[in-house]
């Protein structure tokens, strides 16, 4: 059973969202010959200020 885990910032529409789960299933089916009813993708949205790059949160970016 492939688990594939995704971070994103939060801000994405429910299609895009939709669309994401989609293309990464149907990635991980064609690459493992795993069953897509097998295939488990978590994603996990962040708001901007619990996510920092080089030590400055996202949301205090310009």
């Amino acid at each position: 059973m492939p688990i594939v885990d995704i971070h994103l910032i939060a801000g994405r529409s429910q299609d895009q969202l939709k669309g994401l789960v989609e293309d990464v299933t149907a990635a991980v089916v064609k690459n493992t010959g795993a069953p897509a009813e097998h295939v488990h993708v978590i994603l996990s949205e962040m708001q901007t200020n619990r996510y920092s790059v080089g030590g400055v949160l996202k949301s205090d970016e310009k």
